[in-house]
């Protein structure tokens, strides 16, 4: 190819890319991303770059202050049940700190404040999919749900007696406090009486209590709320986890408390050390949840009456006075997970130190897939003798693509595919060059911004998948075929800067937008973090590996690493 076919074909695809990053739904089946086939017709293909993957499976990850948490039951056939429960501080909203109730002041208020209610309520991920009606009833559509948003489970909320500290001791109190996915001490240490034990009767609740039948409601929330007038405001909100809380212990712990136990959140989060949300098996329970505690309205809330002294003249009156106390979900917060029933075939494969045919991917305390490029480097100048070849060769590297072929023989069934993979820069727990050069966003779906750089579940023409589910067998009804993922400009700074040909961690992600990393609870070699959406995400998938002979039927479905290059003249 000469020069200016080069620029041409440059500036083509320039225009093209800034034209797709615009808002175009990228969720519809049909709708093409850069980078297929058919876009290198004017570039030489170089297919048989040396590529070694390898399985590796990690145990317990930090899961302290992400920025979304998981709460329910996962089952996945292919490698088994994870549980996620959840652990938080609490910290009083800025107009209460401090507050102080009439148990003192009796020429104000006659007797006590009275509890009515104590609500928590965290909203769940939603968008409105139906019309309004006359009677202004909007109809949701929940997102970020894993497995089936109906299927019960037990959900218990405790008061935690576990203090989760901010930093740690170990380290002369000059770093954060790390606190792991298997915490037992929260469980052993809760106070054992259940928070969310009001007895509701309705379709939700068969047995008459909040927590022993919940699921993931997706109806929005019909409420009435008095002002402080008294008077009754009748309200929608969005769907979201809303359980009523013992009003006696929150009466004790707020309405009884001693004045200085409210000075500040430093000392409240001593004296009332939070909730732990625990999750139990029904028995055929599979729903799980991520779920965005920061979120401004996800809070406890007390709602709670004072009668207010007024007097004229000689006559004394007392006007009742409706007032919250709010509680948000700050200060430390921990996704608390665990797995069993885990698939030997999975165990097995994960555990083992040679070079893969399968790649087993499965986040939170799961497994990951290590990546080698280019082979050996036997004069031990430490560049890798193919890199060697490639820089004598004078390529100009156009693009470079990993492409991962999924065995569509192991994910069958009701098994979700994940719909995101990251790769990273495995030595330095960073994000690749491609990742930050890519600006690419998608504003209706903003798990799909950087699609350029990719990981996206897509079909065999490079089509976004979304999958849909079969309400009524329960099966995925279409499935995605590969990941491809773009790493171009890693590639050429191996060639052109002699960059360090590192080591490459693949994992399924919750979300492209995060790059934090979360620490190990025991380092494996040099493997000391992983991608932090990694950590809490409950999914898993097969992809096939490189130990695939010449031959074998899935030989061509082998990881590869495509080069497309332009020859020098």
């Amino acid at each position: 190819m000469n020069f200016k076919s080069y620029l041409l074909r440059f500036f083509s695809f320039t225009i093209f890319a800034m034209m797709i990053s615009c808002d175009k739904d990228f969720n519809e089946i049909g709708t093409n991303i850069v980078g297929g086939d058919n876009d290198h017709y004017l570039f030489d293909r170089y297919e048989n770059a040396s590529i070694k993957a390898y399985n590796q499976k990690i145990g317990a990850v930090a899961m302290n202050n992400l920025p979304i948490n998981p709460l329910g039951i996962y089952k996945n056939p292919v490698f088994g049940t994870t549980t996620a429960g959840f652990v938080s501080q609490l910290e009083m909203a800025s107009g209460s700190i401090g507050r102080k109730f009439n148990n003192t002041d009796s020429t104000l208020y006659q007797d006590l404040p009275i509890i009515d209610s104590v609500i928590l309520n965290v909203p769940y991920y939603s968008k409105v999919i139906g019309t309004v009606t006359s009677e202004g009833i909007s109809t949701y559509q929940l997102d970020s749900i894993y497995g089936e948003a109906g299927s019960k489970m037990r959900l218990s909320v405790y008061e935690s007696n576990y203090f989760l500290r901010d930093l740690d001791p170990t380290a002369q109190f000059t770093e954060q406090q790390v606190f792991y996915n298997d915490m037992q001490e929260i469980e052993n240490q809760k106070i054992p009486f259940v928070l969310n034990n009001l007895s509701v009767f309705d379709d939700k609740n068969l047995d008459g209590h909040e927590n022993a039948q919940f699921y993931f409601d997706k109806r929005e929330h019909k409420t009435t709320v008095k002002n402080s007038e008294n008077v009754d405001v009748p309200t929608r909100s969005v769907p979201s986890l809303r359980l009523h809380l013992d009003k006696a212990t929150f009466y004790n712990k707020i309405i009884n408390a001693p004045t200085s136990q409210l000075a500040s959140n430093t000392i409240f989060k001593n004296y009332f050390r939070g909730l732990y949300f625990k999750v139990e098996d029904l028995g055929n329970s599979n729903s799980m949840a991520m779920l965005n505690f920061a979120n401004a309205n996800a809070k406890v809330t007390v709602y709670y009456t004072e009668d207010l002294k007024v007097t004229v003249g000689s006559t004394t009156t007392f006007e009742k006075k409706n007032k919250t106390f709010d509680l948000n979900f700050a200060g430390n917060r921990v996704s608390l997970q665990s797995n069993s029933n885990e698939n030997m075939d999975y165990l097995s494969a994960a555990n083992a130190t040679q070079e893969a045919s399968k790649l087993y991917l499965k986040g939170g305390e799961g497994s990951i897939a290590i990546i080698d490029l280019f082979g050996p480097d036997a004069d031990n100048n430490g560049i890798a003798d193919e890199v060697e070849q490639i820089k004598a060769n004078g390529w100009l590297i156009n693009e470079a693509n990993l492409t991962f072929y999924i065995d569509k023989t192991a994910i069958t069934g009701q098994a979700i595919e994940p719909n995101r993979l990251m790769l990273y820069d495995l030595n330095n727990n960073r994000v690749l060059l491609d990742y930050l050069t890519d600006q690419s966003l998608n504003s209706r779906n903003p798990k799909q911004n950087k699609f350029i750089h990719g990981g996206i579940l897509l079909d065999e023409d490079d089509v976004f998948v979304k999958q849909i589910k079969d309400e009524t067998t329960g099966l995925i009804t279409n499935r995605g075929t590969k990941y491809k993922i773009r790493l171009t400009n890693h590639i050429k700074n191996l060639i052109n800067k002699d960059s360090t040909n590192v080591r490459l961690g693949l994992v399924v992600t919750e979300s492209i937008n995060t790059i934090g990393f979360s620490k190990l609870k025991t380092p494996i070699g040099n493997i000391k973090k992983v991608p932090q959406m990694s950590a809490l995400s409950p999914v898993g998938t097969i992809l096939y590996g490189t130990n695939i002979p010449v031959g074998d039927p899935n030989y061509a479905n082998r990881l590869k690493l495509e080069i497309y290059y332009t020859k020098p003249d």
